[in-house]
């Protein structure tokens, strides 16, 4: 039985950590500090410290293991350091016999809403998506120089259970109007779980799978079915124009992009039937 090592195990990590338990599995969930170690140690899930933004030989033993890299890039330049120093560190801890790498759709930069599939190129415009381009081409240089297999999931937003924009809404944040929206894609929390376990147990060496519900919508459409669902007012709307004078940085970087995910692949390939496959049954699921 093959031991699974989870790096950056928060809100995703503890989900796909339960569900290794609950099928027997033997896991271990690798985290920043000492307080996040011990939610997992109250959980029931082994711990494990490391932090990947320092030099460090305190890897865990990792040889033969099939390891989820969760953890997110860093917050600054375009490349993956923190990936960078973990396979740097394999030498030491042994390399993995499988690594599922999260990474985000992002990498296909602005697609003009067309509909995109794995086999479009990657054209990261913003320096977040260049961070996980980076982290895909390092892990694909160690794959082909280890012979270790890898996975990566490219993956739309995540939302769920504590994971709903209810703060935005609340301080009644403006979003651009519908007609100016772009594109977006989300996947529930509860189904990327699935696509995780499916990938590391079914998906195709070297192989890519976008992960999304394949309903997508727009940014403005989003916020206001949110609204709605949570009992809130529905966001002011503004121009494109005005955003630029009002919305942050992050936010605007969002509304330059807009693609709609084609993800039949991981469907047809990893056998995965999503719980939720559209916004409506995903929100109902949060309550």
């Amino acid at each position: 039985m093959t031991h699974k090592v989870i790096i950056g195990c928060g809100y995703l990590g503890q989900r796909v950590a339960r569900a290794c338990l609950q099928q027997g599995l033997p896991v271990t969930g690798v985290v920043r500090s000492t307080a996040s170690a011990g939610v997992l140690q109250a959980a029931g899930l082994q711990a494990r410290v490391l932090d990947l933004d320092v030099p460090s030989d305190s890897l865990p033993a990792l040889r033969d293991t099939e390891l989820f890299y969760f953890a997110p890039p860093p917050r600054q330049g375009t490349e993956e350091t923190r990936v960078r120093r973990l396979i740097a560190g394999f030498e030491q801890s042994g390399h993995p016999r499988r690594v599922v790498y999260l990474s985000t759709t992002g990498v296909y930069g602005d697609c003009a809403g067309a509909w995109v599939d794995e086999t479009r190129p990657a054209n990261p415009q913003v320096a977040r998506a260049r961070r996980r381009w980076s982290g895909e081409q390092r892990f694909r240089a160690w794959s082909r120089a280890s012979a270790g297999e890898l996975v990566i999931l490219r993956v739309a937003g995540i939302y769920g259970p504590d994971k709903l924009p209810l703060a935005r809404l609340k301080r009644a944040e403006p979003t651009v109007r519908e007609s100016e929206a772009p594109y977006t894609n989300r996947i529930h929390i509860d189904d990327l779980v699935q696509v995780c376990l499916a990938a590391m147990a079914r998906g195709g060496n070297g192989e890519i799978y976008n992960v999304s519900d394949g309903a997508p919508g727009n940014m403005t459409d989003y916020f206001n079915r949110v609204a709605d669902w949570a009992g809130l007012p529905r966001p002011p709307q503004i121009s494109l124009a005005e955003a630029q004078l009002q919305l942050s940085a992050g936010m605007l970087s969002y509304l330059q992009e807009s693609r709609r995910l084609d993800s039949r692949k991981l469907q047809r390939e990893l056998g995965v039937e999503l719980r939720y496959p559209d916004l409506r049954s995903g929100l109902e699921a949060c309550r």
